[in-house]
């Protein structure tokens, strides 16, 4: 979609597919949960249809640039793509299967060639000139048929292993969230954000105090993360401090005691490194997500740094202040500027007032979260490595199933 404003997101009437539905599905959306935005009569924005192929136009990694998603089924009203994404249309769609084309535009060597469409720095951006120029094989429908058969047994045969998991683990995680919750959920109240959850507090920890509440900026140094230049190899060569980026949180946890890259220290600037146990939160691009790292760092610009203030150390419990920030986070998913790149309302996070029980308090309840933490992890930790090896035995047929030899034949044109 183009052309569209704050305001259109507000009190829209037409539904559009986010980045992030097309990101984490290979086909089947739900549309029911498409978000909204205003299209007024006889506007020019293009609408997805059955067969179109969407795909993720930037990404912060190589790895998840122009992520795919087929629409396999015919939509009875009309459906949009937003603006970070960007969609294909066979011109005849007698050729290729959708069922087909959600396992194709996934293989391995598929992807590979999606992948060197992108370039960028800090986020890499999909060449649609070098994106339309891909040449895909397109065996015969009965062929198609057939593949699509053999993955689909394979698709149910992995989901079925996750969905059947012994349900003490989804309980354990239910458990463990509603704890969370009851002792971490805030709302406003009185012009602050105050505990819902007092009484029940009261009750159960023995919090005889009202909490203090303080501005994030009083309590915290609010600083953006930023990336040294790619054009300065000396920032980048035998570098020892860690750099974080969203990849480290999804691949490391959240409690973070190195990073996958390292810069050296001519790349620090301004008031230095951050320091070891402040929070690091997403206020860009995937939002609301944090984690502590634990050793003293450096981090790229989609993450906002929270540092406790000195003459707040004693008085703030860094891991009960890293608990609460899953509610920040949560705060920050509501309160984005959705024109043009979300991103977090800065003034308004700054405002944000932040509980503050007594420390041993925070400790008691720092002592429950942690223990319903290890409890739902040691499960998990433990699962069969059955359901691994299925995902790789899939991925393995897939990528053979899905190996021809490339055509010159042109069979979709581009959507916006």
């Amino acid at each position: 979609m183009t052309g569209k404003t704050k305001e259109d997101f507000k009190e829209g009437n037409a539904k559009y597919i986010t980045y992030k539905q097309v990101y984490n599905n290979i086909s089947s959306v739900d549309y029911e949960r498409c978000e909204m935005v205003k299209v007024g009569i006889g506007e020019r924005q293009n609408r997805v249809e059955y067969g179109d192929i969407i795909f993720t136009g930037s990404s912060e990694t190589l790895e998840d640039s122009g992520m795919s998603s087929v629409v396999d089924k015919e939509l009875d009203e009309d459906v949009y793509i937003n603006s970070f994404c960007f969609g294909y249309r066979y011109t005849d769609k007698t050729k290729m299967m959708p069922d087909f084309g959600k396992y194709m535009f996934r293989t391995r060597h598929i992807r590979d060639m999606i992948i060197r469409t992108a370039n960028g720095v800090t986020r890499y951006n999909i060449s649609k000139e070098k994106m339309g120029k891909i040449r895909i094989a397109i065996p015969p429908l009965q062929i198609q048929r057939d593949i699509v058969s053999i993955l689909d047994k394979f698709e149910r045969m992995t989901n079925s292993l996750q969905e059947g998991l012994p349900a003490e683990i989804e309980a354990r995680r239910k458990q463990y969230e509603y704890y969370r919750d009851k002792l971490l959920t805030f709302s406003e109240q009185g012009g602050g954000l105050r505990l819902e959850a007092l009484e029940w507090i009261l009750r159960e920890i023995g919090i005889e105090e009202e909490c203090e509440y303080r501005e994030l900026n009083e309590i915290c140094h609010i600083r953006g993360g930023y990336t040294p230049s790619k054009a300065n190899k000396e920032y980048w060569e035998d570098g020892a401090i860690p750099w974080f980026r969203m990849e480290d949180i999804r691949e490391k946890g959240r409690i973070l005691r190195d990073s996958i890259q390292h810069v050296h220290e001519r790349a620090i600037k301004g008031k230095g490194l951050f320091k070891a146990k402040s929070i690091i939160m997403s206020t860009t691009a995937t939002i609301g997500e944090h984690a502590m790292p634990i050793v003293d760092y450096l981090s790229n610009q989609q993450f906002t740094n929270l540092e406790i203030r000195k003459s707040f150390e004693e008085r703030i419990d860094s891991k009960y202040f890293y608990y609460w920030c899953y509610v920040l986070g949560e705060w920050c998913k509501s309160n984005t500027n959705v024109s043009g790149f979300a991103c977090v309302d800065m003034s308004k996070l700054s405002k944000v007032k932040v509980p503050i029980p007594p420390l041993t308090k925070q400790q008691e309840i720092v002592g429950i979260l942690d223990k319903f933490e290890r409890m739902t992890n040691s499960l998990q930790d433990g699962l069969p490595a059955e359901i691994e090896a299925r995902r790789k035995q899939y991925e393995y047929y897939r990528d053979k199933l899905l190996s021809f030899e490339r055509v010159d034949s042109k069979i979709y044109e581009k959507i916006d």
